[in-house]
């Protein structure tokens, strides 16, 4: 070879250290992988008491299961016919935690003194906080009870404090037909 001529030569000088390092290219990774999925499963094997999988019972691990395979959201298909239920029992289900014992600020059941200032607000303004939330209390509108439900608790809440509203019922459908349209007149 020439002087001016470059000398290039790779590690690999024989076919025979070709087809070790061809081998060993593709078994290496193999071995790598087998070793990586036997790490991740020793976490799930039996405990030494042999009836439980990772510190959890069976039916621990079944219901962990269960909750991470469930669905997102569901449908809930309501009678849209059933009678209103009462604005104590709404009270009870969902207003007591607070308003009970007078919890984050909420004003308590039956303290006038407290009550007085919202109650000069209106039903409107009462039954349109408890529908979107105000201050610490979440909305309630949405959830399990109609939106003449929560107003049935706001006048129950409100009316043993002093208040004077009339309890609410539902809205009928062609009530709301004329609502949605200003000016129009009711059917003949």
């Amino acid at each position: 070879m020439s002087a001016d001529h470059e000398h290039h030569e790779g590690p690999i000088k024989t076919p025979t250290q070709l087809l070790v390092t061809v081998i060993f290219s593709f078994i290496a990774p193999v071995f790598i992988i087998i070793g990586l999925v036997y790490f991740v499963l020793s976490y799930a094997k039996p405990a030494s008491s042999g009836s439980e999988l990772g510190g959890l019972t069976q039916a621990e691990l079944a219901k962990t299961v269960e909750m991470r395979i469930a669905k997102v959201g569901t449908v809930e298909v309501r009678d849209a016919n059933r009678p209103l239920a009462l604005g104590e029992v709404v009270y009870k289900a969902q207003c007591v935690a607070c308003h009970g014992g007078a919890v984050a600020a909420a004003p308590k059941f039956g303290d006038a003194a407290a009550w007085g200032a919202r109650i000069k607000t209106g039903y409107d303004a009462l039954l349109t906080s408890a529908l979107k939330g105000k201050g610490t209390m979440g909305a309630q509108g949405g959830g399990d009870w109609e939106d003449a439900e929560i107003g049935r608790a706001v006048v129950y809440m409100t009316n043993a404090a002093g208040g004077n509203f009339p309890v609410p019922e539902r809205a009928k459908p062609a009530d709301t037909a004329t609502a949605a349209a200003p000016g129009a007149s009711a059917p003949k």
